[in-house]
């Protein structure tokens, strides 16, 4: 059992803190590491409903803003569909998964979690005038 960490980088340059989730297992697949990050997401969001949710990919009727995503009414938040959107955001290249140093390609891929190990989730900005 170890703690992996979390880190959200952006290709404009912002990374943010990193946060830590521990995980039972030595070996996950791409798509499991997604579902369990976005779902440690969706809890503490549920749990205390602030006005801003800071996740993995924004929402559906959520407005992107400054460091998160603002939600209508302060509504909760359902796992399931965020996890939809979070593996469909992934198969479309709008983040990157890199472990340590190498790039992950496939949900499908099995990753080696080690001590200390570091997952960092590349968030593609799309450039400005095309």
């Amino acid at each position: 059992m170890g703690i992996v960490t979390f880190v959200d980088e952006t290709t404009s340059g912002g990374r943010s803190d990193g946060w830590g989730l521990e995980i039972a297992e030595e070996r996950l697949t791409v798509r499991e590491l997604i579902r369990r990050r976005v779902f440690q997401e969706v809890a503490e969001y549920n749990a205390r409903t602030p006005e801003v949710f800071q996740g993995l990919v924004q929402p559906q009727d959520a407005e992107r803003v400054l460091n998160g995503y603002a939600i209508r009414a302060a509504r909760r938040i359902d796992a399931e569909a965020q996890t939809e959107l979070a593996l469909g955001a992934f198969a479309g290249n709008g983040f990157l998964v890199l472990v340590g140093d190498r790039q992950v390609t496939g949900l499908d891929d099995e990753i080696e979690l080690g001590l200390g190990t570091e997952i960092t989730f590349l968030k593609l900005v799309p450039l400005v005038g095309g």
